[in-house]
């Protein structure tokens, strides 16, 4: 009986955040893989319910939607939709990344605002959450239209944002290029130099290991996990998908600790190289990926060893660890059951929400090792707020130093998580304990703030 009254009442409150949010199906998603873990924590805290946290926590505080006008090389004006979601200010100024991608929409940003809100406080420091963007495709487009871009959008957000109250960063389609973009037309507007991006270059404001951050921080978090079973990742063949900034980096980490790394991936299909992709063949990916902008089939071109398999994702490989780091949904119920089958033993997501609902419900019925994005993926954003901090000081601290950090950021959350998911049996449910570790910190603010 008490699982039922539990399960109605999941029922009822998504009923209400469909009802507020119509079509918006990744928020929904989000927001429910979050309600089943908490509402029977919230049930058994009284306090959180009568304040209303999560009902309060999935509404965002500010949601800012403006049109984005810009020319392009020939002369012809283009527009596009910008969007900031401000979701969660109680534990400090929002915090998240900017996505320029032609499937933006406000469904998928408010699923990635909320998922931050979860990650910031994971990562014990003092950031909200928030996240923005635009359906602004940077592919294919030159540098000048992509500057030209990002300076109208940087004119309509330079009002709503700042150091103290919101701090954008990269995503999908926003990097260096991007970033810098962006900042220059923020201090041009403001006529202030200050740290209101993250993912600066090294020369203006940045932290070094910020762009490696994400890609390291999902193998600290696998390296953890596997710790809980006496394992490591010395000689595990790993399948990673994605072949941007954090499946790059993760590949490198990944591949130092003594792995072989054998897919990368990008939307058009992936490639598979036995031999394993050294750290030679990592730095032709680079070159490809962040210089030439090319498409990862060419890796094959270079390499003959290796495989190309279009339209395709890399689960049908059998690895020992997935690291999945692309975007949102890419391994469906089909592809887990395949990754089970093929004796995969850990999931570490550097990827936002990349497993559907149906994958994470086999993961944990077969009781693997699955590390969620906004626990396992939160080294970015931790190392965007030692970014912050640094600015704040007006100083830069060595790559070891700020290495080591996000290594025992990694440690702490995964021991947050062990904290409050593990289950009678021993089990550790890193979905349960990433939900109630990253809730309480901003329920308390929440309930300490008073009702705003």
């Amino acid at each position: 009986m008490a699982n039922q009254a539990i399960e109605q009442r999941i029922n009822d409150f998504m009923a209400k955040i469909i009802a507020k949010n119509p079509g918006e199906k990744e928020f929904h998603q989000a927001v429910k893989e979050v309600a089943e873990s908490l509402i029977p924590f919230i049930e058994e805290n009284p306090k959180y319910k009568t304040a209303k946290i999560l009902e309060r926590i999935a509404e965002p505080e500010r949601v800012i939607l403006f049109r984005v006008p810009w020319t392009d090389d020939k002369g012809e004006i283009q527009i596009n939709k910008g969007y900031r979601i401000e979701m969660n200010s109680a534990i400090g100024p929002y915090k998240g990344g900017l996505r320029f991608h032609p499937t933006v929409n406000l469904g998928i940003l408010k699923f990635l605002a909320f998922e931050q809100v979860f990650k910031n406080s994971l990562t014990t420091l003092p950031m909200g959450g928030g996240k923005g963007g635009s359906d602004f495709d940077p592919k294919g487009k030159s540098d000048n239209e992509v500057m030209r871009f990002c300076q109208s959008f940087m004119t309509e957000l330079s009002r709503h944002i700042g150091p103290d109250t919101d701090v954008p960063a990269g995503d999908i389609g926003v990097g260096g290029r991007e970033i810098g973009y962006l900042f220059g037309q923020y201090k041009r507007l403001r006529n202030e130099f200050t740290g209101v991006l993250t993912g600066k270059g090294l020369e203006w404001g940045g932290s070094l290991v910020r762009p490696e951050a994400t890609g390291y921080g999902a193998v600290y978090f696998a390296q953890e996990m596997l710790k809980t079973r006496n394992l490591d990742f010395k000689g595990k063949i790993i399948a990673i998908s994605g072949s941007g900034n954090v499946a790059q980096y993760a590949t490198e980490k990944a591949t130092q600790l003594g792995a072989k790394v054998v897919t990368l991936s990008d939307s058009d299909g992936y490639i598979y190289d036995p031999k394993g992709i050294d750290a030679e063949k990592l730095a032709f990916v680079m070159n490809l990926k962040n210089i030439r902008r090319g498409r990862i089939r060419e890796y094959c071109d270079k390499y003959a060893e290796a495989k190309y398999f279009a339209g395709k994702r890399p689960w049908e490989v059998k690895c020992d660890i997935a690291l999945p780091c692309a975007t949102q949904n890419e391994i469906e119920g089909d592809d887990a059951k395949i990754l089970i089958k093929n004796d995969c033993l850990c999931i570490s997501e550097g990827a936002n929400m990349p497993s559907t609902p149906e994958a994470i419900e086999l993961y944990l019925s077969k009781k693997i090792l699955y590390g969620p994005g906004k626990a396992a993926n939160a080294g970015g954003v931790a190392t965007s707020g030692l970014e912050m901090s640094q600015n704040s000081m007006r100083m830069s601290w060595s790559r070891e130093e700020v290495d080591a950090k996000l290594h025992t950021i990694m440690i702490n959350i995964h021991k947050n998580c062990m904290k409050w998911g593990t289950e009678s049996d021993g089990f550790i449910n890193y979905v349960k304990g990433a939900n109630i570790g990253g809730f309480v910190k901003v329920a308390e603010a929440m309930l300490a703030q008073g009702l705003v």
